[in-house]
């Protein structure tokens, strides 16, 4: 059964409120105790809370209200998670610990973030059928990660466009004024794109060891949430094995009780790869590394694993489109700046 963290419906609350809507009315309706929302642990049924977003847009005119959750959100309705969003370095990593934990916010959508010469671009796919559910609640978790990244960035922050699966509104004035970019209604995805300076330049929040500490946790509640969740317990493992120990695939499956070869083909279902999860987690610790100024790139390339300097260089230019070198030159020159 697919759920989502409980404390993100004191957001639903706060948007359909401010249109009058009783919440906590829709919310006994169907089935669920009001004051479970304010559980840091809980969890609930997405069809529930499908069912009761349902509802409360019926009561709701305004067909662009999902805008509005950037208005009715707290770090701490994404439990962990939104901690360590406030802790984030850059908006580069604070977005790919936010693709690789979304699971724990909720379990039906899903989030990727690439990379291009174009910039940073963060893709949301609602994964409901109802066009108009898939419409307002695409509205309300994108309106909602921008305001994060604006929180951390400054309010000035725009992208550089933004796609929307939706047919083109009778009024787009809400989207104009809301994101402050060329919009694009009728596209095959919903995404938003911030620039490469952008997603790199150095936040004032950055905590990188209390970053790392909630990384452990983050992990941890991931394996937790789906212990058949191979790839989530693997991940978990190898934050602790990359810079401590053998991260081979024979260690790991050693660890979790299997042969390398089952642990290979139960990723393989998963439609993933073993080297698939280290090259991912060695990226979110290579961004993490190269902000601290105290370890060399002889360091970072030996905490990751890496042969040599030269296999490291060749992963760091295939995950950002520059140079470890490079990258650092940049960050230094954005924080003289």
């Amino acid at each position: 059964m697919e759920t989502f963290l409980a404390t993100m419906g004191q957001v639903f609350v706060r948007l359909t409120e401010l249109y009058g809507v009783d919440a906590h009315a829709l919310v006994r309706e169907a089935g669920v105790d009001p004051a479970l929302l304010r559980d840091s642990n809980a969890r609930i049924a997405s069809k529930v809370a499908d069912a009761v977003f349902a509802k409360a847009a019926a009561l709701i005119p305004d067909r662009a209200f999902g805008l509005r959750a950037a208005r009715c959100w707290h770090p701490s309705n994404l439990g962990a998670l939104g901690h360590a969003w406030l802790a984030c370095s850059t908006l580069r990593t604070g977005l790919l610990r936010l693709e690789r934990y979304s699971r724990i916010v909720g379990e039906k959508a899903e989030i990727k973030v690439t990379n291009s010469r174009d910039g940073l671009r963060f893709r949301y796919d609602h994964r409901r059928h109802d066009l108009l559910m898939r419409a307002i609640g695409t509205d309300f978790v994108m309106s909602l990660v921008l305001d994060m990244c604006r929180m951390n960035y400054g309010a000035a922050l725009r992208p550089v466009e933004v796609r929307l699966s939706r047919a083109r509104p009778g009024d787009t004035e809400p989207y104009r004024h809301f994101y402050g970019c060329p919009i694009h209604f009728g596209a095959h995805e919903d995404s938003f794109l911030i620039s490469n300076r952008v997603a790199d330049e150095p936040l004032p929040t950055a905590n990188r060891q209390l970053a790392g500490t909630l990384d452990g946790i983050l992990a941890a509640q991931l394996a937790a949430l789906d212990k058949n969740n191979l790839a989530a317990r693997c991940r978990s493992r190898l934050l602790e094995q990359l810079t401590s120990g053998d991260a081979s695939a024979q260690e790991i499956a050693r660890q979790l009780h299997l042969s390398r070869r089952t642990l290979q083909r139960r990723l393989a279902e998963s439609n993933t790869t073993y080297q698939k999860l280290v090259d991912d987690t060695r990226q979110d610790l290579a961004l993490r590394y190269m902000e601290d100024a105290g370890k060399s790139i002889t360091d970072v390339t030996f905490l990751l694993g890496f042969s040599g300097q030269s296999a490291f260089t060749r992963a760091f230019k295939r995950w950002t489109g520059i140079s470890p070198t490079r990258y650092r030159e940049q960050k230094q020159a954005s924080a003289a700046a």
